[in-house]
């Protein structure tokens, strides 16, 4: 963020203006707080705000990237390091500190001189009381999980004990695993819950273990907060659990018990989110069992190789896959949805088809869908806005927010009741049975007549949130009293204005709301006129520049009574406000599930309105279960390539076919386009599992429990990992985790070692995924001697697993012979390569003649000493040293 923000705040800093006894007392103050590295403390001085010590550093290289912007606070030893911030610049960086980055955490203090105190603190998992701070002008794109894991490490591995809770959707889970020594479990139950915190005991037994697990934090962005080991305790639980929860205990109870180290977990989130003091919580929360297996896997290698999240390098919205997919309408829901489904695709065929079947509805019918997304725009934050009820935070304008979403539900209903196309029974028992329901007498109707009666929605132009005087006879009496004393007081003007003989209002007029509440004032121009009246007759108040103020006992006595009706009012109008608030709180069951309803039809909108604004429309996958079938792609192409405008792209077929191009070699020139090949079918997968059409002419698509990719040397050089190290940790969670109904993507293997190494690795590799893993794979190499593995012929020895279905593809490349031109044609042809490209790439980017000269010459004579022993005859005329 700090780096797309213009942040020219520099030339307006606010001015750090403290006498020195403030300062005196400042500084004695914040020499007692704690030493915290991860917390960056904000001291809010009413008009501005200020950052010291390490934080006034910090924040001035990372937002103002100067350390001009420091200034110091007291002097010699004493002083400290201090920057000032506006108010706009705090928001922005509460915004990148707590939902960008995860390596701080916030805390905000009020106060003067040496008497400060803590009123707001947040972390990435837990954004607690900056939610109204974060989201005042911004929808919220996802919902934070903190996730708490509890490891018990035995011989053979490790048991993961996880919970996490969602603060937003007010969910608890648990689930239990055994993970290897990569933890690739865990990262993948990080990657789906969109974890951004992760609590853990204290540096507990074996640190190289943690360090792993540390590692596998860093590189899936999650913050690591340590806590006590006597927090993981499951003392209590279930009877804190029985006040959380909605229902009864005995199903709680038979959950938890199922479980050894997960409930230890869990008790270390309700302590560190402090759930149970906050009684708006009670009975609001829901708890599940956490499968690992309900949805495709991908870990962070996956989800960055595949561009399935946005990143702040990203030059446009199109270059990720949610930046592409999110035409969502709604405010925030839809966003959010669209989040956590790329990162939890389906695995049942039947789950994909019905998401695919409303797509297909809403492809199909273009009134349908554009009605829809218009009435969809007009849908606030529903969730959030029950959050904020909930929470007991509420005011009248969000209740209105709430009311004018659904008073759109009749137009949603007549819009779908209208289609009549082949899916009409799947739309009437997806949306309309539950819409039917929900908005009868007895639930949202019944919201609706509570906000029409109590709320005076005629105010609302004036952009007014009051309780209608009508809505309570207490209420309508203050007003009525307040109206005759505003009668009263207008009569007591005129009558005033006769016996001073001054014109109403030009000449005498009434001010409200003064220091002395109602006074009579005229101009310094006419009191000569009046002055004996004046006197006689009336109190001066005060005589200024812009005229002379007076009252007598009448209009005091009116003044005050008036004021005191106003106070009344406005007390009863409070406490009316707050009754309607607990009211519509309890509507948040049909609130939530008309949340989940809308931002679901939101998303599959979005997918339709993708597949039909497409300069080349996207097709419906066929879906087979893991087991049957194959992955035929034709004509598929890169969804995010193909949406930069620079691009004229290539479209290119994919067929992996079960024991025959099961495991395929890509092999051709760099910058030939094997990477975005490669990449491309993985995407395309995703999409399809999502229930998204995919950019295909035609595709059969088997389902893929998992992808994994191992892609470019990857930007994770954490902790001093070399690039070839980093490789071989993400290559070896491919052996360990990979089985027949994954999906596995490698780009350049075996490159940041000795060409033999990487090579024979590279082989080696490739041999262990065709034999055991049998996974279908895509593997991009430069190493042409690779091709050489589809001519292999099994092993003598009687129980060697035949190697089959390996095929070798090409990207092609057109070299003019007289001119030694090269030009990429990024056609994937089948075949090995026929040639090795790297001399002619140094040729396009205009090496020195005499240097391509002599590469050719050096290339030749390898080419003559090829170990041939690595190879066997039939293939021996492909091979070539790359």
């Amino acid at each position: 963020m700090g780096e797309n923000n213009n942040f020219d705040e520099q030339n307006k800093l606010p001015e750090l203006k403290l006498d020195a006894k403030q300062a005196q007392g400042f500084l004695s103050f914040f020499k007692t707080l704690p030493h915290d590295p991860r917390a960056v403390r904000v001291f809010d001085r009413r008009d501005y705000y200020t950052v010291h010590a390490e934080n006034a550093t910090f924040i001035a290289k990372t937002y103002y990237h100067t350390t001009t912007a420091l200034r110091q606070l007291g002097s010699g030893s004493n002083g400290l390091s201090s920057v000032s911030i506006s108010k706009n610049m705090f928001e922005s960086i509460a915004r990148d500190l707590l939902l960008e980055r995860t390596d701080h955490t916030l805390e905000l203090y009020e106060g003067s001189g040496s008497n400060w105190k803590l009123v707001k603190s947040g972390t990435p998992g837990n954004l607690g009381s900056f939610e109204d701070v974060l989201f005042a002008n911004n929808d919220m794109q996802d919902s934070p999980v903190v996730v708490a894991l509890l490891l018990n490490f035995r011989e053979k591995g490790c048991t993961v004990g996880l919970s996490y809770v969602d603060l937003t959707k007010r969910v608890l889970g648990l689930a239990e695993f055994l993970d290897d020594s990569h933890f690739t479990n865990v990262e993948s139950a990080l990657v789906a819950l969109s974890c951004k915190e992760c609590l853990l005991p204290m540096e507990s037994g074996r640190s190289n273990d943690c360090r792993t697990l540390h590692d596998v934090l860093t590189k899936c962005g999650v913050m690591l907060t340590e806590r006590k080991k006597n927090e993981f305790k499951t003392r209590d639980l279930v009877q804190d659990l029985g006040r959380l929860v909605k229902g009864p205990l005995e199903p709680v109870r038979d959950l938890v018990s199922g479980f050894e180290f997960a409930p230890g977990a869990l008790g270390a989130l309700l302590s560190y989110a402090e759930l149970l003091a906050d009684e708006s919580n009670y009975g609001n929360y829901r708890i599940r069992k956490y499968n690992l297996d309900s949805y495709m896997r991908l870990d962070s290698a996956a989800t960055r190789a595949l561009n399935v999240l946005e990143s702040k390098t990203d030059a446009n919205k199109n270059f990720s896959l949610f930046g592409l997919m999110n035409r969502t309408c709604t405010a925030g829901m839809g966003k959010r949805l669209l989040h956590m489904w790329l990162k939890q695709p389906l695995l049942e065929v039947d789950a994909i088809n019905s998401r695919l079947d409303l797509v297909q509805a809403f492809v199909e019918d273009t009134g349908l869908r554009q009605d829809l997304r218009q009435h969809l725009k007009r849908i606030s934050d529903i969730e959030r806005l029950m959050h904020i009820v909930e929470k007991g935070r509420a005011g009248l304008h969000h209740i209105v927010k709430l009311y004018q979403s659904i008073i759109r539900l009749p137009y949603i209903k007549g819009a779908l009741e209208r289609y009549d196309g082949q899916f009409s029974s799947l739309i009437k028992e997806k949306y309309l049975e539950f819409l039917e329901v929900w908005t009868d007498d007895n639930h949202l109707n019944k919201f609706s007549a509570l906000v029409e009666t109590a709320v005076d929605l005629d105010q609302l132009d004036n952009g007014e949130y009051m309780i209608s005087p009508s809505y309570e006879a207490a209420l309508g009496a203050l007003k009525a009293e307040q109206e005759s004393l505003e009668h009263q007081i207008h009569n007591l003007h005129k009558q005033t204005a006769s016996d001073l003989d001054l014109p109403l209002d030009k000449g005498l007029k009434l001010d409200k709301g003064t220091q002395y509440g109602h006074v009579f004032r005229i101009t310094k121009k006419e009191e000569p006129k009046i002055r004996k009246k004046l006197t006689t007759q009336f109190i001066v108040l005060e005589t200024r520049k812009d005229g002379v103020k007076f009252t007598n006992t009448k209009l005091k006595k009116l003044g005050d009574q008036y004021q005191k009706i106003v106070e009344k009012y406005k007390g009863h109008q409070k406490e009316l406000v707050s009754r309607v608030v607990q009211i519509t709180a309890t509507f948040s069951e049909v609130f939530e599930k008309l949340s989940g309803l809308l931002s679901e039809m939101d998303v599959l909108l979005s997918f339709a309105d993708l597949a039909s604004s497409c300069p080349t429309p996207y097709t419906r996958p066929d879906i087979t279960p893991s087991d049957v079938g194959d992955i035929i792609l034709e004509g598929s192409r890169h969804p995010c390539v193909e949406a930069q405008d620079w691009v004229n792209f290539i479209p290119n077929d994919c067929k992996l076919v079960r024991g025959k191009s099961w495991f395929q070699i890509i092999t051709g020139p760099n910058m030939g386009g094997k990477s975005t090949f490669i990449r491309q079918i993985g995407v395309n997968i995703l999409m399809a599992q999502v229930g998204s059409f995919i950019p295909c002419d035609k595709a059969t698509i088997s389902v893929r429990d998992c992808i994994f990719a191992r892609v470019g040397a990857g930007d994770c050089q954490m902790r001093g990992v070399s690039t070839f190290m980093q490789e071989m940790l993400e290559t070896a969670s491919i052996l360990k985790g990979a089985t027949d109904r994954s999906l596995i993507i490698i780009d350049e293997l075996g490159r940041g070692t000795s060409t033999y190494d990487g090579f024979g690795l590279a082989w080696a590799i490739c041999e262990h995924l065709v034999r055991e893993l049998k996974a279908p794979t895509l593997f991009a190499t430069h190493f042409h001697e690779l091709t050489a593995l589809a001519h292999q012929k099994a092993d003598h020895e009687p129980h060697s697993k035949q190697i089959v279905g390996v095929a070798n593809y090409h990207v092609s490349a057109h070299i003019d012979s007289s001119n030694h031109k090269l030009t990429m044609l990024y056609k994937v042809e089948p075949g090995a390569c026929d040639q090795s490209f790297g001399i002619h790439v140094a040729e396009f980017a205009n090496f020195p003649e005499s240097v391509v000269a002599l590469a050719r010459e050096k290339a030749a004579e390898l080419e003559d000493f090829s170990p041939a022993a690595i190879i066997s005859d039939d293939a021996r005329e492909e091979w070539y040293l790359g």
